[in-house]
């Protein structure tokens, strides 16, 4: 997922899935007629939950202790930074060369269903919807009116009549009052929709990301994975558990998230682990943060928020053709306008010399000292400065890149100095250091794409 990309990401909702039925005989989650379990009445049950400020934990938990994960609470979640085995360098290289598995429960699935789902999800996100066909989707931006990011998503239109989207964990109370308000405003026009929101208790999802994934999974599965396609999903059976099986991820190479009962997660992952197909590895938030950062994708609340816009954000490809064409969705009229006149600053990355950029603070410090970025606070800021020493822009996210042992960082710098090539300067503990612009993502992507057909 570009991840996919995207900030600290929070909040699933005990026993949500009163909202949804799991159905044995599709595989996985199908909407139904109880997808009426959302507004006032969960945004309650959320906000009591996050009060009590007790960290809830994924039905991965017991795995995570089993293996020597050093716990941290994120976003609201007990969740693993790297585990005994490894560093975060070794798991991050690990996971370039081999596979490794990443617990991403803490992520809020959901499910849009009823007749005009489609015309809903557009008028929330930038996404032409029918544009893509049954079991594809795409990353989208929720916007606001003023044309800034409430949050980035991956959806994807099912053929089971719902759309399946999944939103960062730290943007998911705020993401769940928001569609929630907007469905009952929609509801209220007459219209046929409804969400549920899927809660980690009852569904577990997990991230398995590398070379080495397809070779992995295809021994537990009847169909071909090579079928499955970058930004395609399926339902299907994976080592005699049933789950949705997506084709996307948040690290730069080839991978899946897998949403799969919460009684089959640690199952699932002790059969993963024990391949003789590949070398399968636990990984946490530490390596998930740097190989983001390599493939170039966004951190939410780091490089992108309600302030930033699409256009600035350098992605301005998020918005479907059609849409800017038509507008029609939140910030409409803003964004469109920055597209056809441009803007003051852009989203740049950076190659530069001497101390690392380090977007980091407080909690994470004390782990792994300026790894990461997962913990920034903008108190850590680094200024960037043009060669004559006047501030162009600030980064936004910065760490040591383990594949290619130099400091890499992104920034937002004044569009004059955008240009690949531009020379520049970041602050780093009172000294300047030279930088450079270049071409995102810093480590190439490895998407499955598909091959060509001989002729």
């Amino acid at each position: 997922m570009l991840a996919r990309n995207m900030a600290v990401n929070g909040r699933c909702l005990k026993g949500s899935l009163a909202a949804l039925r799991i159905s044995s005989a599709s595989n996985g989650i199908s909407s139904g007629e109880g997808c009426h379990l959302i507004g006032k009445r969960m945004a309650h049950a959320a906000a009591k939950e996050h009060a009590s400020h007790k960290p809830r934990s994924t039905p991965l938990l017991d795995l995570h202790v089993a293996h020597n994960a050093k716990l941290v609470e994120f976003a609201g979640w007990q969740m693993p930074m790297t585990y005994a085995d490894q560093s975060i360098t070794e798991s991050h290289l690990h996971t370039r060369k081999h596979v490794s598995i990443f617990d991403v429960s803490h992520m809020q699935q959901m499910i849009i269903s009823g007749n005009d789902r489609f015309a809903f999800w557009e008028s929330v996100c930038v996404s032409d919807v029918p544009e893509h066909v049954e079991n594809s989707g795409a990353l989208s931006l929720l916007t606001n009116e003023n044309g800034g990011i409430i949050d980035d998503t991956v959806w994807m239109n099912t053929n089971r009549g719902y759309l399946y989207v999944v939103v960062n964990a730290g943007c998911a109370a705020k993401d769940m009052d928001h569609l929630s308000a907007k469905m009952r405003e929609f509801q209220k026009k007459g219209k046929a929709v409804n969400i549920a929101f899927v809660s980690a208790q009852e569904r577990a999802l997990l991230a398995v990301q590398g070379p080495e994934m397809a070779r992995v999974l295809q021994a537990g599965l009847h169909d071909s994975l090579d079928k499955l396609l970058f930004m395609h999903t399926t339902l299907t059976t994976l080592f005699n558990f049933k789950c949705r099986i997506t084709r996307c991820g948040y690290t730069g190479e080839d991978g899946v998230e897998i949403s799969c009962l919460a009684k089959d997660a640690i199952p699932l992952c002790e059969t993963l682990l024990a391949s003789t197909n590949g070398s399968v590895k636990l990984a946490g938030l530490g390596a998930r943060d740097t190989l983001r950062l390599e493939a170039g994708l966004c951190l939410y609340g780091n490089d992108i928020d309600e302030k930033i816009s699409p256009v600035e954000a350098g992605l301005t490809w998020t918005i479907g053709k059609r849409r800017r064409a038509e507008g029609g969705f939140p910030g409409a009229p803003s964004i469109l306008e920055q597209i056809k006149k441009g803007v003051s600053k852009k989203r740049v990355g950076i190659i530069s010399s001497g101390a690392p950029a380090r977007r980091t603070c407080g909690q994470c410090l004390r782990f792994f000292p300026g790894l990461c970025t997962l913990y920034y606070h903008s108190t850590d800021d680094y200024p960037v400065s043009d060669t004559n020493g006047k501030q162009i822009g600030v980064v936004t996210s910065g760490c040591p890149s383990p594949s290619l042992g130099k400091n890499i960082s992104m920034a937002y710098v004044a569009t004059a100095h955008s240009k690949i090539g531009s020379k520049l300067h970041i602050k780093v503990r009172n000294q300047n250091v030279a930088g450079e612009v270049v071409k995102m993502p810093f480590v190439p992507s490895n998407y499955h794409h598909g091959r060509a057909k001989a002729t």
